[in-house]
């Protein structure tokens, strides 16, 4: 599982023209799922990205966690996170984990988030979605559930 965390001041989405979700600051991530994600890799960097601490305290310092700061999370499932590019000049997307099983992690992901007390709004799975995101600092992390676990 990778997420592509951005700390933000708003961020929404829209479909065919009509925003359909936005939060006003706190985290965007945009998440993509590969074969080997299992329900318990989604609890794990949901409770990851719930105690990270990527906002400044007052001495500047990146010391609190979305948890402690308040705001919302916007997540967008986004496969191409898991594209190739090691081979010609068109990413394959092979390693990126089939639709119906992405889907239902990436749910699973946003009731964790949701459950821990989080307003939490989403895009939508599989859709064309334009994606706006006004990042804070910039602060964007990338998360990989395998680098993390090593």
């Amino acid at each position: 599982m990778r997420v592509l965390l951005q700390r933000c001041y708003e961020a929404s989405v829209r479909v065919e023209g009509e925003i359909i979700s936005e939060i006003a600051g706190g985290l965007c991530l945009l998440v993509g799922f590969t074969h080997s994600d299992t329900e318990e890799t989604v609890e794990y960097m949901a409770k990851k990205i719930i105690g990270l601490r990527v906002f400044e305290d007052e001495s500047e310092k990146m010391n609190i966690s979305l948890a402690e700061r308040g705001g919302a999370i916007l997540s967008v499932s986004q496969f191409t996170l898991y594209a190739d590019v090691s081979r010609g000049k068109r990413p394959s997307f092979t390693k990126s984990a089939p639709g119906e099983k992405a889907e239902g992690l990436y749910n699973l992901f946003n009731n964790k988030l949701s459950d821990a007390g989080f307003i939490v709004e989403t895009g939508v799975f599989g859709a064309f979605m334009d994606v706006k995101i006004v990042n804070n600092g910039p602060v964007t992390i990338m998360l990989d559930s395998e680098e993390i676990r090593k």
